[in-house]
């Protein structure tokens, strides 16, 4: 692979107590530091490739295919500035880490791919025969405002070939669940059965897969770098038992099982606080 780069720190805009003319201050600096992010992802995303560029992602059965990595970060509830990231690919790598990024929409990788490039490095100095051959990102990739998500920031950091996959549309280019796309979705019976995000622009953005018989919710699969479409949304499906792909459904459920044991309060008290509507949700997703 290329040499790991580091994206820039940005800042987001952030009201709070104070005279007007601090408020005002914070806003200007928050709206120069997305003006610098902005501009990050412009200069990054020339660098996406949107082709196969391996062997094994030209063969029908992926010959050669034996490493596929997942990615996640799991948060503690209350607390947006620590997390787990967690990496697994035949090897895991779950640890606490500081977000220093607040969550501004179509930014999150300025929040999460520094950790997880960090991750990515740890398992190269100290596995590196276990390197993945691709990165599955629970994000998306091309499918996103300035055609620059997670998946593609992470994959051209790190050189590796990288998937997005996310399990809500992002609404961009025109794209929007509407009824139209309701209907589009339940046409879809079968595992491995498609059809295409095709934006205003005319632009394929993603596809919409359905990734499990059992499950009618649909996965948005986009490309992220150094894979095509076509052979992203074979593999994905390939990879999954349930509706999300195993390697990132693994590293979700890894991330969230070291946050329990990580937290000084005992397994059963954590348990008996109610989850909230969110962390509800996502474990629910996990099984479906």
């Amino acid at each position: 692979t290329g040499t790991l780069g580091k994206s820039p720190r940005c800042s987001a805009p952030r009201l709070g107590s104070g005279g007007s003319g601090e408020r005002t201050g914070r806003v200007r600096a928050g709206l120069d530091g997305l003006s610098r992010c902005r501009r990050e992802q412009a200069r990054l995303k020339d660098s996406v490739v949107e082709e196969d560029t391996e062997e094994w992602q030209k063969d029908p059965h992926f010959s050669g295919l034996q490493r596929v990595g997942g990615v996640d970060l799991s948060y503690i509830k209350g607390d947006e500035s620590r997390a787990c990231a967690s990496l697994v690919v035949l090897y895991q790598d779950c640890r606490m880490v500081t977000v220093t990024a607040p969550y501004v929409a179509g930014f999150l990788a300025f929040r999460e791919v520094p950790v997880l490039v960090e991750a990515v490095q740890r398992l190269q100095q100290e596995e590196p025969q276990l390197q993945p051959q691709v990165l599955l990102v629970d994000g998306n990739g091309l499918l996103h405002p300035r055609g620059f998500g997670t998946a593609c920031h992470l994959g051209v950091l790190t050189d590796l070939p990288c998937i997005g996959v996310a399990k809500n549309l992002l609404h961009v280019d025109g794209l929007a669940r509407d009824e139209l796309h309701r209907e589009q979705v339940r046409s879809l019976q079968r595992s491995g059965e498609t059809f295409p995000l095709t934006g205003t622009s005319g632009k394929v953005l993603g596809m919409v897969l359905r990734s499990y018989n059992s499950s009618s919710k649909p996965l948005y699969v986009s490309v992220g770098h150094r894979v095509s479409l076509g052979t992203a949304v074979r593999l994905v499906t390939a990879c999954c038992r349930f509706r999300i792909p195993e390697p990132i459904r693994q590293a979700d459920i890894r991330s969230r099982e070291y946050l329990r044991k990580q937290l000084c309060a005992p397994l059963e008290l954590l348990e008996a606080v109610p989850a909230s509507p969110e962390s509800s949700k996502k474990e629910a997703e996990l099984e479906d």
